[in-house]
């Protein structure tokens, strides 16, 4: 949908307040204004940094959904506020970013016929700390983030776990390293005393 001077100017006004409060420098921005059946939605990105925070609503009016989608956004850079201001990026010297494709299958609705491709896509996975990949992957309102660490190309996945806590998946050399690390911290049990001898009656 075309959006008109008016709403333009409420983005704008709202987003100048996230901004204004939690953000240093905003370097890209890009709001979108669709209308499906009788809901308006609201997808506003902001890219600041290293971070990138979205917030996405709908509902029966576009200014409604605009404000919704500022506050979703607030609410995240404010969880995240003294770790934003204080962050120092773990992959200052990490490698380039690795290019990631995905692909979107349709359900077939006969049992044992091939799933038709409706989508492929194709991504950068920024090399992050695991830390960096769960606060980023709040800010964006995503179940899951792939990612890739700073100090190789192996590409890790975290996500949003059904009790509330976060998973995540590695592969190559990373698990190597995770399972490495975890071995490590396993104590080696101490040994079994032998049993005494019964004397000879």
């Amino acid at each position: 949908m075309l959006a008109t001077d008016a709403l333009r100017d409420h983005v704008q006004e709202r987003r100048a307040k996230v901004e204004d409060k939690y953000l240093y420098k905003v370097t890209e921005a890009h709001v979108t204004l669709s209308l499906e059946r009788y809901l308006h939605h609201a997808d506003i990105n902001l890219q600041s940094g290293q971070f990138h925070v979205r917030g996405k609503e709908k509902s029966e009016d576009m200014y409604a959904s605009i404000d919704l989608a500022c506050d979703k956004i607030e609410r995240q850079l404010k969880k995240y506020k003294d770790r934003l201001k204080n962050h120092r990026p773990a992959h200052v010297h990490a490698r380039e970013p690795v290019r990631v494709r995905y692909e979107i299958f349709a359900a077939s609705p006969l049992d044992g016929l091939p799933a038709e491709l409706m989508r492929s896509d194709e991504f950068l996975a920024k090399p992050m700390s695991v830390e960096e990949a769960i606060m980023q992957m709040d800010l964006m309102n995503n179940e899951f983030l792939v990612f890739t660490r700073p100090e190789s190309r192996d590409v890790s996945v975290v996500y949003r776990r059904k009790d509330g806590n976060y998973g995540v998946i590695d592969s190559g050399s990373s698990l190597a390293a995770v399972s490495g690390a975890r071995g490590a911290r396993v104590p080696t049990p101490p040994p079994v005393p032998p049993e005494p001898r019964t004397a000879a009656k």
